[in-house]
């Protein structure tokens, strides 16, 4: 005779733990007792034919009764279950695959297999998130060669849906990060999609950025389409611009960038492989990298640059994508704007041709959707700036834009701040530099890109003159507590822009 499985009835308590499956039982739980869990242990917990692995909590008094357990709210969607209904736990089957992480915490390399078997488990919920800080801290330490970049780019595709638009060209553009209110997507498929040619853009959330494109575009539009509406959309404009995340074009990239945006890590491997198995699940044919390189960005020499660059592009060659690699400046942030609701409204001035529209930001956006132009045949080599810079010139790229927006569901007024606080030049000079990393935690620290009108506005670049007492950048804040939290920041980490000599 089967042994009936050990059933709890569930009480909700709408505990937000983000996207962690967390199961909470009381430490005097007879379940606990009869199958040895403690705390943190991994747990299999089953509603029916449906099942989750949540990570256990342990709760002392009388928050539940006898035989309740409760679970976080992610692990209550994923589940589908009702408060007062019942699931039974158990333990899970062995996590076979830690052991291929172990391997590679010692040097060893990952194969196609062990990748395949390792990001099954990461999208089958069943690494928590020590598991995954585990695999991408290897992965960041013991560095990941080509193949091992390739194997981890297919394994990461292969276990989510891949599209298939029936087309060629389909265009796309990624930008390798770590420059603030570096937002050109937005404009680029605007002018792009305006000029004949099909993007359908899915883009990240922020990793270690106060914006990620999504975050952005959020505040002018919704991004979590599902993959029909995604398809409409493109059909009916040519192009959107949504969050990967919500249609399963490489999951387990998502939940990967979760854990690395806590790490603060983001390493080359794995950048890689996030950047492309996006691209190639996404059905692109024609890529364009924008590379910024500076010393407080992401990429910081010319050498680096060199190697990443050679890296992104040999990977893309195994997923037969046409791709082109162009460098750009990274001394210091593009735009005015740092933070979702602030960097919209950049992109909003060049698009509709505001006469104090950032220029840099236009000028990159312009240079980016040329060389998109030129490699998806929409213009000859050489005169694909000259088409993108029209496009934006007459409207058409704004007209674009707002068709867009009208299909993912209406353009969005966006967002602004409670509190402010400029942050004032202590003497005359010359702006010298601009530190990239400072600049975007001042914006973390003040909400960004969780409160969407947080971050900061810059009022200055590199060699400008500035007076003393002049606003070097204003602090943008939803709160008074996240604004004082910011501005401590800045207070202890001067000089986030350097002045010189006149």
């Amino acid at each position: 005779m089967t042994e009936k499985p050990n059933t709890l009835r569930l009480k909700r308590l709408g505990i937000d733990t983000h996207q962690e499956a967390i199961v909470y039982m009381r430490h005097d739980c007879l379940v606990c007792r009869a199958e040895g869990f403690s705390a943190q242990t991994r747990i299999r917990v089953a509603n029916g034919t449906t099942s989750i692995i949540a990570t256990l909590n342990l709760i002392a008094g009388d928050l539940l009764a006898y035989g309740e357990a409760s679970l976080s709210e992610a692990a209550w969607t994923r589940l589908g279950v009702v408060d007062g209904g019942e699931v039974t736990v158990s333990h899970p089957r062995p996590l076979d695959s830690l052991s291929r992480v172990r391997a590679k915490v010692y040097g060893h390399r990952l194969n196609g297999e062990g990748l395949a078997e390792i990001l099954q488990d990461v999208v089958d919920g069943r690494y928590s998130d020590i598991h995954l800080a585990s695999f991408i801290t290897a992965c960041s330490a013991q560095r990941l060669d080509r193949d091992e970049m390739i194997a981890l780019t297919r394994a990461m595709v292969d276990v989510g849906d891949r599209l298939d638009w029936g087309t060629s060209p389909v265009v796309d553009k990624h930008s390798v990060g770590g420059l603030p209110g570096n937002r050109t997507t937005p404009i680029i498929v605007a002018i792009v999609t305006a000029c004949g040619l099909s993007m359908p853009k899915t883009s990240s959330r922020a990793i270690t950025s106060p914006s990620g494109t999504a975050d952005t575009m959020e505040t002018m539009a919704p991004v979590d389409l599902d993959l029909d509406t995604m398809r409409h959309v493109v059909k009916k404009e040519g192009g959107c611009i949504i969050w990967g995340g919500a249609v399963r074009l490489s999951p387990a990239d998502d939940i990967l960038i979760r854990v690395e945006r806590a790490l603060e890590l983001d390493s080359e491997g794995q950048l890689v492989a996030s950047v492309l198995s996006k691209k190639a699940a996404a059905g692109s044919t024609h890529l364009v990298l924008d590379l910024p390189v500076g010393p407080t960005a992401k990429v910081r020499t010319e050498v680096d640059a060199e190697t990443l660059g050679a890296h992104l592009m040999g990977v893309a060659e195994a997923f037969g994508l046409t791709t082109r690699v162009v460098r750009s400046d990274g001394s210091q942030p593009v735009g005015r704007g740092i933070g979702p609701a602030l960097e919209a409204r950049d992109v909003l001035a060049v698009l509709q041709g505001a006469p104090d529209a950032p220029l840099d930001l236009k000028d990159r956006a312009i240079t980016l959707a040329g060389a998109l132009l030129e490699l998806g045949a929409a213009a000859p080599e050489g005169g694909g700036v000259d088409l993108a810079d029209a496009a934006l010139r007459d409207g058409r790229a704004w007209s674009k834009f707002q068709a867009i927006c009208a299909a993912q569901g209406g353009m969005r007024e966006l967002p602004t701040a409670a509190h402010t606080r400029p942050i004032l030049a202590g003497r005359a000079g010359r702006i010298a530099s601009i530190d990239n990393r400072r600049l975007a935690k001042a914006a973390k620290l003040a909400g960004a890109p969780d409160a969407k009108a947080a971050g900061l506005e810059l009022h200055t670049h590199l060699g400008r003159e500035v007076a003393k007492g002049e606003p070097l950048f204003t602090l943008h804040a939803e709160t008074r507590g996240e604004l004082v939290y910011a501005l401590k920041y800045t207070e202890n980490h001067t000089p986030i822009i350097r002045i010189g000599e006149g």
